[in-house]
């Protein structure tokens, strides 16, 4: 061993001293230090006292923002701080998983607020999500950023309601709605990389087979979902779709196309681009489709065709019969119309014109519901007797409420035609089933009512309330917001959360459930109407609920149709969701409409397509309002 040191020495002398030693050598040096205090002058204990008073004035800022850090700091954001990270309070499974955040994926471009990196907290009794973040993309030069907490900057005061101020709820829903935003292009840009490696100009993309199948072989997918690129900000992608579009696109094809899809699809997807990107490109397209499908209104009756030969010049009925069905006649005016405005040339507005003028002059109708099929030597009804909200004659009642509002409010046939069918959707048509009451529209089959009601008829609480928007009866939009509960239920009662093709609705006392879903009836085709209903829902009335079924709709497309090497598919049951049976199919209008309703309705921006300005077509492409003069 080695001798010990001094300083081993003087440790164990202080460590060997009895219980008292501490506050004796304590008690020595404040003696020691008061008579050397009291040798000094005067003038050194004045300096050295106002040495000490600015020492302290200067640290006095670091230490308080060293205590600011211990008691307000995010814990979960600050990378400096003291304290371990602390989970939130389990999840409850009606909560919304969020998207990962921000900074762990490539933003691109959009309109609107910035998205925020954000973290979600649900309280246990709270109807609202909560958010803990710094909104430095919206700080402002020289401000400081707020970081807002469970319960807003210092938490409630007595009286206040526990969730915090109305305006620290705004900006919590703000940085929601800007997350949920981002998800929905995640979505877009999950389909789009299917549909790109797998079907790159055809017309849709078979996700599981990983390939693609042909309707028109017009690249149909990529046309229908341009002004959504555009609208969602993913310029990237817009791009490579309109290089394509100029390099590739022809419609010198010998070819068969549907005079109403590729009307609402191709010519609604290149008007709309062009209205909202101001390239001619678009424009110059659009007149050469349009021109190519004038030859579906060379008919006796000067009702059209279904279909045309668009590189031939030619067109014909469908090989089984001579009819055309009512809604494809009826829901290819707003197109046309448009046409003719930017070309300044009347052939395309007086031909369909001609169509909605003998549609209003027909007899047949029931309180001003129509049947759906029209007779394209004779002009007449056929098939009477059948009366219905969905397939072959929904979209009519959509575009007479439309071409009013397009044309300045001014057609007063038009709008005639629309209240009118309104009230019989009333007298006829509308039910509550049981046991909820719920409010919804059926069918009339020579006389019959029948319970039964397509997916399709949910566009029904979106026109509705666009109509009382626009100053129709206000009771159109009390009907607007009972059926929009019933398509949401549509949804939340199926083992999926996602709605069936069709469904019937007992209306017999005792009965356990509102829906009944027949088998051949259970599949899912990514449609857009519900979610488009809840736009319309949302933009009037600022209900943040209808924004809360959208976020659970998207969920449940990603939870069950999503395909993970691209794309979405359809299913056949929605009423298992341990198998739903996907169908290898993604329909353009899941890109075209689904998704762009679905960012809208999530949108703070009332004028991201201000509905006092633009029209939506029924395959949700904007058109211009024309100008009163």
């Amino acid at each position: 061993m080695h001798p010990p040191s001094r300083q081993d020495y003087i440790s164990i002398n202080f460590a060997g001293q009895g219980s008292g030693s501490y506050n004796n050598s304590k008690q020595w040096r404040r003696q020691s230090c008061w008579r050397k205090w009291k040798q000094l002058s005067r003038l050194q204990r004045s300096l050295i006292l106002i040495l000490l008073f600015i020492c302290g004035i200067a640290s006095y800022p670091a230490v308080t923002e060293q205590l600011r850090g211990l008691t307000d700091g995010d814990p979960e954001t600050d990378s400096n701080s003291v304290f371990p990270h602390v989970l939130p309070e389990a999840v409850k499974q009606d909560q919304p998983p969020l998207p990962e955040p921000t900074s762990q994926r490539k933003l691109s471009n959009r309109r609107g607020p910035p998205v925020l990196q954000n973290r979600l907290q649900k309280k246990e009794n709270a109807s609202n999500t909560v958010v803990e973040d710094k909104a430095s993309d919206n700080k402002k030069e020289g401000e400081e950023e707020e970081v807002i907490s469970r319960r807003g900057p210092e938490g409630p005061k007595d009286g206040e309601n526990k969730e915090g101020s109305p305006a620290n709820q705004k900006v919590q829903l703000s940085i929601q709605s800007a997350n949920w935003r981002e998800a929905v292009q995640e979505a877009f840009r999950h389909a789009w990389k299917g549909y790109k490696d797998f079907a790159w100009g055809h017309d849709e993309l078979r996700p599981l087979s990983k390939s693609y199948s042909e309707w028109f072989g017009l690249g149909l997918t990529l046309i229908d979902s341009l002004d959504t690129m555009w609208i969602l900000g993913l310029k990237e992608e817009f791009e490579e779709a309109k290089t394509w579009v100029a390099t590739e696109l022809t419609f010198n094809k010998n070819v068969d196309v549907n005079l109403f899809e590729s009307t609402i699809r191709i010519l609604g997807g290149l008007l709309s681009t062009y209205h909202l990107t101001g390239d001619t490109l678009f424009l110059d397209k659009a007149k050469d489709i349009g021109s190519r499908l004038m030859p579906a209104f060379n008919t006796p009756s000067k009702i059209p065709y279904s279909d045309v030969n668009i590189g031939k010049g030619t067109a014909h009925p469908p090989r089984w019969t001579s009819d055309s069905t009512v809604a494809e006649v009826t829901s290819i005016q707003l197109e046309f119309r448009e046409l003719s405005r930017l070309t300044q040339e009347p052939q395309y507005q007086a031909a369909v014109a001609e169509v909605m003028k003998q549609v209003h002059k027909l007899n047949g109708k029931l309180d001003g519901l129509v049947p759906m099929f029209i007779n394209t030597n004779n002009g007449q009804f056929t098939h009477q007797g059948i009366y219905t909200l969905g397939a072959r004659a929904d979209s009519y009642y959509e575009y007479l409420l439309k071409q009013w509002i397009q044309g300045g409010k001014k057609e007063n046939e038009l709008l005639e035609d629309y209240l009118q069918a309104i009230e019989g959707v009333k007298n006829n048509l509308l039910q509550k089933s049981s046991p909820n009451g719920l409010t919804f529209v059926g069918e009339v089959s020579h006389g019959q009512f029948s319970p039964k009601m397509d997916h399709l008829v949910c566009f029904l609480p979106g026109t509705l309330a666009l109509g009382a928007y626009n100053g129709l009866p206000a009771d159109h939009m009390d009907l607007a917001k009972q059926l929009m509960e019933t398509c949401y239920q549509m949804y939340i009662q199926m083992e999926t959360g996602l709605s069936p093709e069709i469904v019937h609705f007992n209306m017999h006392q005792g009965s356990t459930r509102d829906i009944e879903v027949k088998l051949a009836d259970r599949h899912n085709l990514l449609r857009p109407e519900t979610v488009e209903s809840l736009f319309y829902l949302y933009r009037f009335t600022k209900d943040q609920k209808y924004r809360e079924w959208g976020w659970k709709i998207l969920q449940n497309f990603n939870k069950y149709t999503k395909v993970s090497s691209g794309g979405y598919t359809s299913i056949n049951n929605v009423r298992d969701p341990d198998y739903p049976s996907p169908r290898d199919k993604m329909e353009s209008f899941f890109l075209g409409e689904t998704l762009k309703y679905l960012y809208l309705l999530f949108s703070d921006d009332p004028n991201l397509i201000s509905l006092d300005q633009y029209v939506f077509n029924t395959e949700a492409h904007p058109l211009p309002i024309w100008p009163s003069n």
